[in-house]
C-alpha cells in the first residue's frame, strides 16, 4: 500500500546529483518531518510522551526508595516493567497485524495515560503503597508493548521507503534524548514540586501522542488478496525463520548486546579503573547515550547509504571493537570517548536494521517483526548484564569487556561470511 502522505520527491531528486546542501549531508535529515504532516504530529507527540515516560520512570524508583529504603526493591521496579515487555512483545505485534493500529495505538495510549493518573492520585491523597507502583510499572510496560509495534509499523505507510532511514535516525534522538533529559527533568521536578507534580507532567505530555493518534488515517493490515484472519505469533516466527535478511538484522544485534554489553561492570569498573565514585558511574552510564545523540544529530549522510546489511556489520563490528578498546583504557576521558564512538555506533545499526525490518517486511507481518524487536532490545542488554556480570566474577572485569568486545566481533565476522548476500542486500530492491 503506498505511503499516505509524501513529497513529490526526495532533497536529492529535487537538487540533483552533487548538488544536495551540505547541512543536509551532515545533520539529521528533517524531509520526512516536512514531508508527511501525520509523521509530524507522530513524532512530536511521540518525543513529548517518551520524555513524560522517563519522568515518570525515575520518579517511581524514587519513590519504591522514600518507602523501602531498599535497592533491591528499585531493582525491582525493572523486573516488573521488562517481564510484562518479554511476555506481550510478541503478543502486541500480532494484534498490531490484525486490528486497525490507529485505533490501537489509541487504546493503548489512552491505558499508560491512565496509569499515570493513577500515580498521581495516589501521590496527591498520600496513598504510598509499593504494591500499587509495581502494578502500575508493569501494567505500563503492556500498554508500551501494544503501542510500540503499532507506532513502528505505521511508519512506513506514512513514509515512502527512501525517507526510512532519516524517519529512524530521528527516532533514535527521541529515545536517547528522552533517556537522558527525561530523569534529569524528573528529578528536577521531583525535587520541587513531589511526586504527583512529575505524574501530572507525564499525563499532560501524553496529550500529545493521543492527539498525533487521533489525527492519523484508518491503518488497517494490509492483507492484500488473501482473507483477513487473526494474526499468529507462531506465523511470524515462522516467517522470520524464513528470511534470512531480516534474521541477520536480529542476529548482529544480539552479538552486540549479550556478548558486549559492559553497563553492569560500570560500578566496579569505575573504582577499580578511574579511582572513582558514584559520578563516575554516571559519566560511564551516560558516555554511550551522548555518542548516540550525537549519531543521531549528524545522520543526514545515512540516507545516501544503499548497502544497509553492510553498514550493519560494520556498524556492529565498531561497536565490538570500541567495547574492547574501553577495557583496555585507563585514562577516565579516553574511556568515555570509546563509549562514545560505541553508542554512535549502535545509532548507526538501530537506523539501518529498522529500516530493513521497515522495507523488506510485507504490511501484513509489520507488527509481528516489531513485537520480536521490542523482546530482542528489552531481553538483550539484560542478558548481557548477566553474561558480564557472569565472567567478571569469575575471571576480572577487563576479560569480560576486552573479550565481550572480541567475541563481537568474531562473531559477527562468522555471521557475515556465512551469509554474504547480507553485505550485498541494497535498499532499492528490499529482499527481506
Amino acid at each position: 500500500m503506498p505511503p499516505t502522505t509524501t513529497s513529490d520527491a526526495t532533497p536529492s531528486e529535487k537538487d540533483g546529483p552533487g548538488e544536495i546542501p551540505l547541512r543536509a549531508r551532515i545533520f539529521a535529515d528533517l524531509t520526512p518531518l516536512r514531508a508527511s504532516p501525520d509523521y509530524r504530529r507522530l513524532w512530536c507527540g511521540n518525543t513529548v510522551s517518551w520524555m513524560g515516560q522517563q519522568m515518570t520512570a525515575l520518579a517511581v524508583s524514587l519513590q519504591v526508595y522514600a518507602i523501602t529504603r531498599s535497592t533491591f526493591s528499585v531493582g525491582l521496579v525493572g523486573l516488573c516493567s521488562l517481564v510484562p515487555l518479554v511476555v506481550f512483545g510478541l503478543y502486541g505485534g500480532a494484534v498490531a497485524d490484525t486490528v486497525d493500529r490507529r485505533k490501537l495505538g489509541l487504546c493503548s495510549a489512552a491505558g499508560a495515560t491512565t496509569m499515570s493518573v493513577v500515580l498521581a492520585a495516589a501521590a496527591l491523597v498520600g496513598y504510598h503503597r509499593v504494591w500499587l507502583l509495581y502494578s502500575v510499572v508493569a501494567l505500563q510496560a503492556v500498554c508500551f508493548a501494544l503501542n510500540s509495534p503499532a507506532r513502528s509499523s505505521m511508519i512506513p505507510r506514512l513514509l515512502p521507503k527512501e525517507q526510512l532511514p532519516a524517519a529512524n535516525a530521528l527516532q533514535s534522538l527521541t529515545t536517547n534524548l528522552g533517556l537522558m533529559g527525561g530523569p534529569m527533568l524528573g528529578g528536577v521536578i521531583v525535587g520541587l514540586w513531589g511526586y504527583q507534580a512529575a505524574y501530572l507532567v507525564d499525563v499532560l505530555a501524553f496529550g500529545g501522542s493521543l492527539y498525533a493518534m487521533w489525527r492519523l488515517p484508518a491503518m488497517r493490515p494490509d492483507h492484500g488478496d488473501g482473507p483477513r484472519r487473526r494474526a499468529s505469533v507462531l506465523d511470524g516466527l515462522r516467517f522470520l525463520a524464513t528470511r534470512p535478511n531480516l534474521r541477520m538484522t536480529f542476529f548482529s544485534d544480539m552479538a552486540a548486546m549479550v556478548l558486549a554489553q559492559p553497563r553492569a561492570l560500570f560500578p566496579a569498573i569505575a573504582v577499580l579503573w578511574f579511582a572513582g565514585d558514584a559520578k563516575t558511574v554516571g559519566l560511564l552510564v551516560a558516555a554511550p547515550a551522548v555518542g548516540a545523540v550525537l549519531g543521531g544529530l549528524f545522520s543526514g549522510w545515512l540516507g545516501g547509504v544503499r548497502r544497509h546489511g553492510l553498514a550493519i556489520l560494520i556498524a556492529v563490528v565498531s561497536w565490538g571493537a570500541a567495547i574492547a578498546a574501553f577495557g583496555l583504557s585507563r585514562n577516565l576521558w579516553l574511556g568515555l570517548f570509546f563509549l562514545a564512538v560505541a553508542g554512535c555506533s549502535d545509532t548507526v545499526s538501530m537506523v539501518f536494521r529498522s529500516t530493513m525490518l521497515q522495507a523488506a517486511t510485507p504490511d501484513r507481518m509489520r507488527g509481528r517483526l516489531q513485537g520480536v524487536f521490542i523482546v530482542v532490545v528489552a531481553g538483550g542488554p539484560r542478558l548481557g548484564d548477566f553474561l558480564a556480570g557472569s565472567v567478571s566474577a569469575l575471571t576480572s572485569p577487563a576479560t569480560a569487556v576486552i573479550g565481550g568486545g572480541l567475541a563481537c566481533i568474531l562473531v559477527v565476522a562468522g555471521l557475515g561470511l556465512g551469509r554474504r548476500a547480507f553485505a550485498r542486500y541494497d535498499a532499492r530492491d528490499p529482499q527481506p
